[in-house]
């Protein structure tokens, strides 16, 4: 069938002298790698066009909620007319009434073929298995027709992602690509440009093809900008301190201990350099790293973690990395995230080391192998360093939860091995009795102070290439005399060499003249300078802190018989997972100290009374009076507050540290009386979905009342004006245009029978609850945060409560909440 046949059902739909789509007369030629592309669509209903050049054309599929990386979830894909070449760069909006009226947005684009012995052919069998090469969309899908329904017309079909590098789970793929890849903007911004500067609107035949260039090569996403971000420097790397037993308490979260070497990767845009703990530019060394970053396309950010290959089980070896290194083999290597020093020009250090993990997962979502972000487990960290050890792995990392990045070794952060393995100095070898061996054994030293201390021998765990690579590289720092003090037994035979080169080595225990016994030669350790060699001893684990909870059978929940004891075992258990939202951030208290059901109060100003577990900050109030807000920064603060009363905790839209600047906008939807859950659920995904056309990505808390609310997390570059004011206008346009729904003013007149969305959570020194507080009412409810998908589930917003601190922990830890409430983004215009 000629190609103006193909489009013939195209054209009969739309009147060109209405809508700025193209008629197809000046289509762009066909491609040798035919392309792709996925336009997001708010027609009648809002879906993303699925578009793939098959002779000429572009084969469409209007695909419900959008594409999902996840297997698991197969989305509608609905068969459409055919569409000519020269829309694959189409971005506007058609005109009300005309077929697809509505604003379009280029979504993604690349290019596409089948696997391996299929062909487009297949589309007329009902399937097509097929690789896609995106800005966002990768790897294998599928495409597979649905049988119809009695006399149906349209044809259905399902679009599913293959389980692939590239597959994943939850709906992050529409919920955080928010702007067009041509233009870079919102729907939003699209819908607004009425006028056509960049949506084409009006343009025809060449000026079309002339703007759409132009627009393109000036906005596109991988064009260059006009000022480069800047790559973060480098800076101190954290270090752990070795000790003895796995911290207990749930003040700790636990890491796998990988065995590889620790890399900082600094990431702007396409710009990636990779530091050695040390300060090394290594980043030609893992170029495959390196490219991983700089496909994401990241704000400037320095991010720590740990580069790894693995062994014939699957496990992370210091072996097999060297290999690789050595083979040039860095498709075997992975890049093992575990911490966010910096973020777009702020310095996270100081946050709590479970917020910056939270902010780490946000920003990788998008990651594929190599890159990954390190698990983690609260608690239950002895039972990780069993799994570690049984496996044979090196150990566990424990890490204090609410302990700031410091650039040297502290004790928050523990390593707790399995088998010791230290770094030694090279003193020289030892020749060996067998024939054709280079070598016997490596003397060993470390430093003790100024003075470069003997330590033993290896000589096991050398292959045949082991050995000759070693020999050939000690040998050009060959010496006469020994860098160190070495009995002259050990020293017989001996050769010596400049003390320059690093070995790991595993062993059982220093004797008591300390010496490495039972040592195994692990491997060089080019990223750590001899000089800094020193022995590591293991100190005693931490106990767990202790806050004294006074009357812990005082009922404080008359209806449930929950004590003021199990309010505070509550907050001690999830400490962990609360604390990013509510560490060093001014704070107003509900405090009832005789229980919920007698007086309770507000109190955000603390003279000393809560104890040294609570910090201050003096703010200005409106008066122009100075008055010291209370926040916190650690478990210990949340039980200081418990054991005088506290049952909730509300905090500011923005920092102790930086409170004239806001980094979190909450929408409160508070329904009138009589209004059911459903109709707040609904509202709650409306707004969600005009943020969205925004550009802006937000989250979902149910109360632990009767409402939800919608959190948008944002990068502190504005001030309170221009917050409330965005923050107002959003609610009260909302308001205007569904004024039976929704309602922007407290009356409680205006409010009957309308969902009242509460901006003025918005303004300097106003506060809402944070997530995991308890609230003071029947039950003990708490506020929890919630993916959006599982929203339309739920019946009432106070499913949990304070007894059910182990399931909300294991949520929070699941993927679905992972990086829940964190995203680099500001408001528009700002």
């Amino acid at each position: 069938m000629a190609r103006r046949d193909l489009l013939a059902p195209y054209r009969a739909k739309r009147d060109f002298t209405r809508t700025s789509e193209p008629s197809g007369d000046d289509a762009l030629p066909g491609n040798s790698d035919p392309i792709f592309i996925v336009q997001k669509h708010d027609a009648t209903r809002l879906h993303w066009d699925f578009r793939i050049e098959v002779d000429g054309v572009l084969k469409s599929w209007a695909v419900t909620r959008g594409p999902s990386i996840d297997p698991a979830d197969k989305r509608l894909a609905v068969r459409t007319e055919d569409h000519p070449m020269s829309y694959a760069h189409f971005e506007g909006n058609i005109p009300k009434g005309e077929y697809g009226g509505g604003t379009v947005m280029l979504w993604d684009q690349g290019h596409w073929a089948p696997v391996e012995g299929k062909s487009a052919k297949d589309i007329d069998k009902g399937h097509l298995h097929f690789r896609l090469s995106g800005e966002r969309m990768n790897g294998e899908w599928l495409l597979v027709r649905m049988k119809p329904r009695g006399k149906e017309s349209r044809e259905n079909w399902l679009l599913g992602k293959v389980e692939d590098a590239h597959a994943g789970q939850g709906d992050t793929l529409v919920e955080h690509n928010l702007t067009s890849v041509l233009t870079g903007r919102s729907m939003a911004q699209i819908a607004a440009d009425k006028g056509g500067t960049q949506s084409l609107a009006g343009k025809k035949g060449k000026a079309f093809t002339q703007v759409m260039d132009k627009v393109g090569a000036h906005n596109r996403k991988k064009a260059k900008p006009r000022k480069p971000p800047t790559l973060p420097a480098f800076e101190p790397v954290q270090l752990a301190t070795l000790v003895d037993r796995v911290p207990t308490s749930s003040d700790w979260m636990h890491e796998i201990k990988f065995d590889g070497y620790r890399i900082l990767a600094a990431v702007a845009g396409d710009k990636v350099r990779l530091f050695t703990r040390s300060g090394l530019d290594w980043t030609d060394r893992f170029a495959t790293i390196a490219q991983a970053l700089a496909a994401l396309d990241l704000p400037p950010a320095l991010i720590d973690g740990e580069v790894v290959a693995f062994d014939a089980q699957g496990n992370p070896s210091f072996s097999a990395l060297q290999a690789a290194l050595k083979a040039d083999g860095q498709t075997q290597m992975a890049y093992f995230t575990f911490d966010l020093l910096r973020l777009s020009d702020r310095d996270l250090k100081p946050l709590p080391n479970i917020e910056r993990k939270e902010r780490l997962e946000a920003l990788l979502a998008a990651a594929q192998p190599p890159l990954h972000v390190a698990d983690h487990v609260i608690g239950a960290g002895e039972a990780l360093f069993n799994a570690m050890c049984k496996a044979g792995q090196e150990g566990v990392i424990a890490k204090r939860i609410d302990a700031s990045y410091r650039g040297d070794r502290t004790s928050n952060w523990l390593k707790i091995k399995c088998t010791l393995r230290q770094e030694f100095v090279i003193l020289g070898w030892t020749e060996s009795p067998a024939k054709g061996r280079p070598f016997g054994a490596l003397l060993l030293g470390q430093f003790e102070g100024e003075t470069l201390t003997y330590k033993g021998k290896v000589g096991t765990g050398f292959d045949a290439a082991l050995l000759n690579d070693l020999a050939k590289t000690m040998a050009p720092l060959s010496r006469k005399t020994p860098a160190a003090d070495v009995p002259s037994a050990e020293a017989r035979k001996a050769r010596w060499l400049t003390p320059k080169l690093v070995a790991e080595v595993a062993f059982a225990q220093f004797t008591a003249d300390g010496r490495a016994r039972h040592a195994s030669f692990i491997g060089l350790r080019q990223d750590k300078k001899a000089r800094d060699v020193k022995p590591e001893t293991r100190e005693h684990g931490p106990a767990a802190p202790m806050i004294a909870i006074t009357h812990p059978d005082r009922v404080l929940f008359p209806e449930s018989g929950q004590t003021k004891g199990d309010l505070a075992t509550y907050y001690q258990a999830i400490a962990p997972v609360m604390l990013p939202f509510a560490s060093n951030r001014p704070l107003s208290l509900v405090r009832c100290p005789q229980g919920r059901a007698k007086q309770c109060f507000f109190q955000k100003h603390d003279s000393g009374a809560l104890g040294e577990h609570i910090s201050h900050v003096p703010i200005t109030e409106k008066d122009g009076a100075t008055e010291d807000y209370l926040y916190l920064s650690d478990a210990e603060g949340l039980l200081a507050c418990v054991q005088m009363g506290t049952i909730e905790f509300h905090g500011w839209a923005a920092t102790a540290q930086s409170f004239e600047a806001p980094d979190r906008m909450i929408f409160d939807l508070d329904p009138d009386k009589g209004l059911d859950f459903a109709q707040v659920k609904k509202a709650a995904n409306d707004i969600r979905r005009q943020l969205a056309d925004l550009g802006l990505v937000s989250f979902a808390l149910l109360s632990g009342g009767k409402g939800v609310h919608v959190t948008v997390p944002l990068r502190p570059a504005h001030d309170w004006e221009v917050h409330k004011d965005f923050a107002k206008r959003f609610a009260e346009a909302m308001a205007l245009s569904e004024p039976d729904r929704f309602t922007a003013t407290m009356s409680k007149a205006k409010r009957k029978g309308r969902i009242f969305i509460d901006w003025l959570r918005n303004q300097r020194g106003s506060t809402a609850v944070l997530p995991y507080s308890a609230r003071a009412r029947e039950g003990a409810p708490v506020a929890v945060p919630i993916d959006w998908d599982e929203l339309g589930g739920m019946e009432y917003a106070h499913p949990f409560g304070i007894s059910d601190a182990d399931t909300l922990i294991e949520r929070a830890q699941g993927k679905a909440l992972k990086g829940w409430g964190f995203a680099d983004q500001t408001l528009p215009g700002v």
